[in-house]
């Protein structure tokens, strides 16, 4: 039988692993991916994507992970049909892998992230925080991500091709309109476009009140660029 001495050297050796175990757990300041668990309030105006950046930032730093470089997934589109000057959504959050705040990987390259291989869906599209976001059949309803894309996560054409991003994510009206995906892949059908994570159906405008009544609440995908 161990002496006293023995038996709280085990105990203090058993502690010391339970916290070393606990130390080994994911968390929020391991995430690379999240989504935000609010939007600015201001439905498809977050600031521009400099705007929107900063958000993710914000949201990140507050749960532990703001040593990050963070990126909002969103597309801008260019003035007119022929004009160069738009942003690819695909292109500016870095090349992978991503994990969310529980460790799970979410998809290991962007080519991964943008095909049926992802592992992004409700169990695993979670906020800053660990948290499941509401899905299409919770109330209210969140599910609408803003992204302004296109599945392969490539911008829209722009004039005269309609508004997909809320005018580069400036507008705040009732004009206009922004491309949404569904983060919990839930859709009135069973059909690509009604399940995609990222290209689903545009707002019916820009303000919060007309984001909200197909399953949005102006939120969207952050995603860690390095």
């Amino acid at each position: 039988m161990p002496s006293i001495v023995g038996r709280t050297w085990l105990a203090a050796a058993g502690l010391i692993t339970l916290a070393g175990c606990a130390s080994m757990q994911p968390g929020p300041k391991d995430m690379t991916f999240f989504v935000t668990s609010v939007g600015p309030g201001k439905g498809g105006d977050l600031g521009g994507l400099e705007g929107a950046d900063g958000h993710c930032q914000s949201l990140a730093k507050a749960a532990g992970a703001g040593d990050r470089t963070w990126r909002a997934y969103l597309s801008t589109q260019a003035p007119k049909l022929a004009d160069p000057n738009f942003v690819n959504a695909r292109d500016r959050i870095g090349a992978g892998p991503w994990q969310n705040a529980q460790g799970v990987v979410i998809a290991r390259s962007v080519d991964e992230l943008h095909s049926a291989n992802n592992k992004l869906n409700k169990q695993t599209a979670l906020d800053q925080m660990g948290k499941p976001v509401n899905s299409r059949t919770e109330k209210p309803n969140k599910h609408d991500m803003l992204t302004g894309s296109r599945p392969d996560g490539t911008a829209f054409p722009g004039a005269p091709f309609p508004d997909m991003t809320c005018g580069n994510w400036t507008k705040s009206g009732t004009d206009g309109s922004a491309m949404t995906g569904h983060h919990d892949r839930e859709g009135p059908i069973d059909s690509p476009w009604a399940t995609s994570w990222n290209s689903a159906h545009p707002t019916l405008g820009c303000s919060q009140e007309r984001v909200r009544p197909t399953g949005g609440d102006g939120l969207f995908y952050c995603f860690a660029v390095k």
